[in-house]
């Protein structure tokens, strides 16, 4: 008797959970119908990304193979981690791990807080019409390409060019090789970085001074606290999370410093000190067709990323920070 309670008692859990499940599935569908027209405007995004970001990543497969064109990603041979033992065994890459792990340094240290500068003091301008046309001004550069600023720099600084002209005419300084010197590489590169992005950063930046509350500013003005006490213990402690969010979002692309910018202002007597791992998969894949092994590099690039941005999210979190996820 007790068997068949048991079993009938069971049985009635089972309809139950398994109308549970049909009415959830009936609800879901009924959502994404009553929602389909944004779901309809969702679709060329999600598409975008599936088509150009997700199905490419089937390529990487390459990475573990002596890929050939003519035999393809099925006949050709598979060699395992071949290639990623040779990035650390080849001193060239060693090279050019360095030289990205320098200039991503250099470009973290020197043009990321320069947006946040620009945004504080963009954000103490009072007058309206005088703050939307120095942020238009600052913003402007960001739209340019990187081979107009190149050119500009190009013209610029070359042996005949104004800068040098000034230095020799107006201050008796021989011609200075800033394009060919690798001495001047990194901080040309850093310097185009701050003029042409820093504005473009700031845009962040002034969203989230504007959702500082005003009355904290108005309760240290009666406290009698100057504008450096109340930027260090307002301003900079309520866009404190913002920083380290794009910093930890900075820290995943540390061994991505830019391609076309990079490759546009090598040239062979710099190229010791500015070949990086953008350009040297470039040179490898491309001119040499090593395209196992610069895949293997872009893939080993790619797991350092994300290697950084879980570990300082973890970081900040347990520092007291949201984090990114």
């Amino acid at each position: 008797m007790n068997h068949y309670k048991l079993t009938g008692h069971a049985a009635t859990n089972a309809a139950v959970a398994s109308q549970k499940k049909r009415s959830r599935a009936a609800s879901l569908a009924g959502k994404l119908w009553n929602e389909r027209y944004l779901y309809l405007l969702l679709l060329p995004g999600l598409l975008y990304f599936i088509i150009y970001r997700y199905v490419p990543m089937l390529g990487n497969v390459i990475a573990f193979q002596d890929f050939s064109p003519f035999q393809g990603f099925l006949h050709s041979d598979w060699v395992g981690l071949k290639h990623f033992k040779k990035i650390f065994a080849d001193r060239e890459v060693i090279r050019v791990i360095w030289n990205t792990l320098y200039l991503s340094f250099l470009q973290i240290a020197f043009a990321f807080p320069v947006s946040i500068a620009l945004s504080l003091m963009l954000n103490e301008v009072r007058g309206e019409k005088y703050k939307r046309i120095i942020q238009s001004l600052v913003y402007l550069p960001h739209f340019l390409s990187w081979v107009v600023v190149a050119g500009i720099v190009t013209v610029m600084l070359k042996s005949e060019g104004i800068v040098n002209h000034y230095l020799q005419a107006g201050l008796g300084i021989h011609a200075i090789p800033f394009l060919t010197s690798p001495h001047w590489f990194m901080p040309l590169i850093v310097l185009e970085v701050i003029w042409k992005e820093s504005g473009w950063g700031t845009i962040i930046f002034l969203a989230a001074l504007a959702g500082v509350n005003p009355s904290l500013y108005e309760a240290a003005v009666v406290d009698g606290a100057s504008k450096i006490r109340q930027l260090w213990h307002i301003t900079l402690p309520s866009i404190r999370s913002t920083i380290i969010i794009l910093l930890i979002l900075r820290l995943g692309s540390v061994l991505d410093v830019g391609f076309e910018q990079i490759f546009l202002m090598l040239n062979p007597l710099n190229k010791s000190i500015g070949d990086v791992l953008d350009t040297y998969v470039y040179y490898k894949g491309i001119q040499s067709s090593d395209f196992s092994f610069a895949t293997a590099v872009g893939l080993f690039k790619s797991l350092v990323g994300l290697v950084l941005i879980v570990g300082a999210n973890k970081l900040a979190k347990k520092f007291g920070e949201e984090g990114i996820y």
